[in-house]
């Protein structure tokens, strides 16, 4: 089986025979788990498995099989054998391709849960043929989902990376700097205002690191890495605990590898290692 995904709106004139579920209770997935492995249902209809959900939205085929996500109320009763877990618990033990369609569910999801009525007019508002998209019958707006980009920033200093930490974060954990875009912003202007923002200092030569879908709840996030270029460190109390240079030798806890943040770190510290 190819284990290439395809993304669809609608899975066409075809008998739909196997189907990998995504069936949510809030944010929680429905998984089969076991010790280091966890799957999710493969079963043709939900009802199958004693499910009735709220309402389900196609998302595409990987390989033969076709993809669903499910929204299942509070109420939902656990069918024999299977656990509501969140995802991030998940990482490393479901499958990775099952994990990213897994984030594009719950954001879909979430999406359609959140637009049955317009925002404009009130009115409820009905599937769009074609389009990943639900449209009002009244004042005929178009709402598609949502997704909100948002621009990491890992700044070095010579064989010094800064590295801060939000309220939020776990006891002792630091992070590469990051924030929203904000409408009519450049990616780059987001992120000059951000770092001068969160830690009073000025940067210079951006660099593309990658992105990285990020569903909790529905952002996007872009990495560069960057040098220092003046200032002194002087964190906003509003977003930022702690901002501090670390070297090499002296690296405070980091991120879960899940996360792109991570990657961006690991990648410039192996960069700094090998003398680049």
């Amino acid at each position: 089986m190819s284990e290439i995904f395809l993304p669809m709106v609608a899975p066409g004139d075809v008998t739909i025979e196997s189907v990998l579920w995504f069936a949510f209770q809030g944010n929680q997935l429905l998984v089969r788990k076991e010790e280091i492995r966890a799957e999710v249902p493969r079963v043709r209809d939900l009802a199958e498995i004693g499910l009735k959900p709220l309402r389900h939205q196609y998302l595409g085929r990987l390989g033969e099989l076709h993809c669903f996500s499910a929204e299942c109320d509070a109420q939902c009763p656990v069918p024999d054998g299977l656990h509501w877990a969140g995802l991030r618990s998940l990482f490393g033990i479901l499958d990775d391709h099952h994990f990213a369609i897994a984030g594009r569910a719950v954001q879909i999801m979430d999406w359609d849960r959140s637009h049955q009525f317009c925002g404009r007019c009130g009115t409820p508002t009905v599937i769009k043929v074609g389009e990943r998209a639900r449209m009002c019958p009244s004042c005929e707006q178009t709402h598609y989902p949502r997704i909100a980009p948002a621009v990491m920033a890992l700044v070095r200093r010579g064989d010094e990376l800064l590295l801060a930490r939000s309220p939020h974060f776990t006891p002792g954990m630091y992070s590469a700097l990051a924030g929203f875009v904000e409408p009519g912003e450049s990616l780059e202007h987001c992120l000059h205002r951000e770092v001068k923002e969160e830690v009073g200092i000025e940067v210079t030569n951006l660099r593309y690191f990658a992105s990285q879908p990020w569903p909790f709840p529905h952002s996007l996030m872009i990495a560069f890495d960057c040098d220092y270029a003046a200032g002194e460190i002087h964190p906003d109390p509003s977003e930022i605990e702690a901002a501090a240079w670390f070297t090499l030798d002296h690296l405070p806890t980091l991120p879960n590898p899940i996360s792109i943040s991570r990657k961006l770190i690991d990648a410039t510290l192996d960069r700094m290692r090998s003398g680049g």
